[in-house]
Formats: structure tokens, sequence, C-alpha cells
């Protein structure tokens, strides 16, 4: 699922239109293969040069780490942290590599990803396709440690024990990490969203808090969860997050939402009814209203980090307006091309002073402090450090 097309920010040329053609006409993964080749040989610098630097605004300090900008590209990109510094220099603040899993696992069978065009999303059955840890350790170790790179976690579809695949990521990465993400959330491993039942996630955060107290010098630990959660079940994962958080060390964060498994009345693409996670345009709405209610469960005193259907600076302030400290997108950059990264961050920008908020932070859960979702005339100040582990 590339970027299908590495087009410049908005000062230079859009070469998306140009490199759009060819690129639909490749399968959806070998499109996302180029790209990530593309970018590995420093192609995307020649298309996109270095943006300009972020206004102060869209600075934050996160379980100490300074964030320079809010927007990321989430899991599922670069799986096997092939081009974290690439889409740094893209414009994102933070960048997250994986699913990876312990051991290398090829995934499920081809066709597995489906580009829905009519619907501005995409289906994905990938199945965690992975080189495996190693690859992705080698890869960390062999790059400057400048900028923030995330590692985001997965098991293998044969283990018997999922908890033991992820603490062993967290114990063996914990140096080459400067956030963890917990994957309890693809629909496309069998039995895996079963670990964000209450009793099983509570064990499973325990013990792997446990692992990165021990091995991980102190590590963020989040967690990303399902969009399809009923209200129980967001409950009891929103308690179990904020009680791990008490203390000097737990649970630093949630990533809300991975793709979902349902298909919104609407959808027109032909590939609409193929089996896998829907990601894109059809996110947005339900995976904000989860956010906005975790925001509220967990009181503001969790991290969240918003992921579904970001398309715009407009959506990713809402996103922000709703709860998330951060915000990632993906599928809209099938669409858009990395331009987005750029136009996203300048919109913000204007966001904030459209609004009167001095920064970030400042605009982090606001809809919650007014009676209505409006601009807030005197916004009130949001939380900008949280607490290190």
């Amino acid at each position: 699922m590339g970027f299908e097309g590495l087009v410049a920010p908005a000062r230079v040329p859009d070469l998306y239109p140009l490199i759009r053609p060819l690129l639909r006409a490749l399968p959806a993964e070998a499109a996302h293969r180029l790209t990530v080749n593309a970018l590995a040989a420093g192609l995307g610098s020649v298309a996109a040069p270095r943006p300009e630097p972020d206004p102060p605004s869209l600075g934050q300090t996160l379980w100490g780490r300074h964030f320079p900008n809010p927007v990321g590209v989430a899991a599922g990109f670069d799986k096997d942290a092939e081009v974290p510094d690439a889409l740094l220099r893209l414009g994102c603040g933070f960048a997250e590599t994986g699913t990876v899993t312990p051991r290398p696992q090829k995934g499920n069978a081809k066709p597995r990803l489906f580009r829905l065009y009519q619907d501005d999303a995409v289906i994905n059955r990938l199945g965690f396709n992975s080189r495996g840890l190693e690859t992705t350790l080698a890869r960390l170790r062999a790059r400057p440690r400048v900028g923030i790179v995330g590692v985001n976690l997965g098991k293998n579809r044969d283990s018997t024990d999922a908890a033991a695949d992820y603490v062993d990521g967290v114990r063996r990465a914990g140096a080459l990490a400067d956030y963890f993400v917990i994957n309890v959330s693809s629909p496309n491993t069998s039995g895996l969203r079963d670990l964000q039942r209450r009793d099983i996630l509570a064990d499973l955060l325990r013990r792997l808090v446990e692992a990165r107290d021990e091995a991980a010098a102190g590590t963020p630990l989040l967690v990303k969860i399902a969009p399809d959660l009923d209200q129980a079940e967001r409950a009891d994962i929103a308690g179990v997050v904020v009680e791990q958080n008490r203390g000097p060390s737990g649970i630093d964060g949630i990533v809300v939402a991975n793709t979902t498994v349902a298909r919104p009345a609407g959808l027109r693409s032909r590939s609409a009814g193929e089996a896998g996670g829907l990601s894109g345009k059809p996110l947005f709405a339900p995976s904000t209203v989860l956010l906005g209610e975790i925001y509220r469960l967990t009181g503001g005193a969790v991290p969240l980090v918003g992921v579904g259907g970001i398309a715009s600076a407009e959506d990713a302030y809402a996103k922000i307006r709703a709860g998330a400290s951060l915000v990632q997108l993906y599928t809209a950059l099938v669409f858009q091309g990395p331009g987005l990264i750029g136009l996203i961050r300048r919109g913000l920008a204007e966001l904030l002073r459209r609004d009167g908020f001095a920064t970030i932070g400042a605009a982090v859960g606001a809809d919650h402090r007014c009676a209505a979702p409006e601009r807030a005339a005197q916004p009130t100040a949001g939380r900008l450090e949280a607490a290190p582990p």
C-alpha cells in the first residue's frame, strides 16, 4: 500500500498526478514496494525537498521526548524499519516501524491488499508479514539516533504464548526504540483481538511493564486498540490502562484505532467485500468518536494517538480536539502522496492560530472543555509534558 507517488511539498511542483497512472496500474503491494525502495534509495529527498522548519506551536514533550510536530505515519508502511529516517525527512514528527514479529513470517496469501478508489479506502489482510525482529534490530542499530522512531510489536501466528512474543520484543528492542506499540488489535491474525479482553489484557500489560522496567530503560509502552469494541470493552480497556498507568511505571498511552472489520453502508468500490481490515475515509468518524470516548474514560490522564481516516489538516485537528496528543496517517498518503504531510503541518499551525491556541498541547481535548465542539475563545492549558515512566 505505497504512497503511489513521491510528491513534493506545496511550494514545488506536485509530481503525484504524473506518477499516479503508473502506480495505479501496479498491484497494491507492488506499488508499496516501489515506494519503499524509492525512499530507501534517497529519491524521496529529490522529489520532496527538506520541509520547512516546524513552528514552535506544533512542538510538545511527551514521555520525556520532544516531538517537533504531532504528525506521523502509522505502522504498516515501514514494516521492517527500512525507511524511518526517510519518513522523518519528509516532515514527520515521528516514525513508527512494524508491526514486527519475533520470528520471520510470510503473512497471508496474496492478493491481500486492495485499494478502494471510489471510497478513499484500503482493505488489507496482510497478516503480520514480517522479516522478523532481528532484521529490524540490525537496521535500527545502524541508523543515527536522530528523531523519534517507535517500534510496533506483534506476535507470530503460530505462537502458543502471545505474551512471551511481546515480552521478547520489549526486552530485545528496548535500547533501540523510542517507544513501543503493543498491537493486539489487527483483525488479520487469528485470536489476536482476544488479547483485548480485560483479564487477558491486564495480565499481558503487567508482564510487559515488568519486562520494560527490567530491560528497556523506561521506554514508553502504548497499546493499540480496535475500533470495533463494544461499550463494555471500551470501558474495560480504559480501566486497565489507567490502573496500569498509576505509579512510577505503567502503560503510557493508547493508539486509537486499528483497521475495522465493519463495512459501512455506502461503500462503492468493487473490492469493498474483500475480507480484512478497512482503513481510510470510512474509518474517520467512528475512530474519532472512539478516540473522544477513550479520552473521557481515561480522564485525559493517558496520552492518546489518533489514527483512522486522516486526510487533511482539518481531520488531524479534529482528532487533536477530540483528545489526541499525536496523530498518524497512512491510507490518505496512498491517494494524495507524502506532500500531504507538509500540508497537514502547515494547516495545523493555521488552525491553532485561528482558534487562539498557542500550542498543540493546549488544543488536546478542547472539545471536551466546551459546551459544544466549537472554537475555544479562551483555551485552557493542555498537558505538554507527560511524566516519564
